[in-house]
């Protein structure tokens, strides 16, 4: 059985020193003046959506060991430092997984704070002290989902934005 080539193979004419490629930073182009060195970004979006789900309820479980050892289990500061990681989970989700950052963070909030919502001995205490530290606290969960949609609400936009082709009036 014959394999076909996925990719195009180079153009017979064309000698190699003529092929264009990518130059180096600060390496000018033919005559021209060089130019500056590209501004570092963040990393591009590479996490899926269960990635991302991971990413948030990881981070949120360290979020809340750290105000456990440091701030004597303060919701406060837990609900604080939600909104920058439903940020950072909204803006390291690939395009295609957009959807499941605003979905996925307000799972990771109650993930985190399981640990640090103060419940008395045994199952029924501890139930019942999640369940009051999230009623007590929704406008931090509230917040940060929030945050998490719109980043991907805009993320989204501007993705069908670079896909519409300008159209020509003849």
């Amino acid at each position: 059985m014959e394999q076909y080539r996925t990719r195009p193979a180079p153009h017979p004419q064309r000698p190699p020193a003529q092929r264009r490629g990518p130059r180096p930073a600060g390496v000018p182009a033919q005559g021209g003046a060089p130019r500056p060195a590209p501004v570092r970004r963040m990393p591009r979006p590479r996490l899926t959506g269960l990635g991302g789900g991971l990413f948030a309820c990881t981070s949120m479980v360290l979020v809340a060991g750290i105000c456990w050892l440091l701030f004597d289990s303060s919701l406060f500061v837990y609900g604080l430092l939600f909104p920058p990681v439903a940020a950072a989970t909204a803006l390291w989700v690939r395009p295609a997984d957009l959807i499941t950052a605003p979905i996925g963070v307000p799972i990771a909030f109650a993930a985190g704070v399981w640990p640090i919502s103060g419940g008395s001995g045994g199952f029924g205490g501890q139930l019942m002290g999640l369940v009051s530290a999230l009623s007590l606290h929704a406008g931090w969960l509230y917040a940060g989902t929030l945050v998490a949609a719109l980043i991907a609400l805009v993320r989204k936009a501007v993705l069908i934005g670079r896909r519409r082709i300008p159209r020509r009036v003849a």
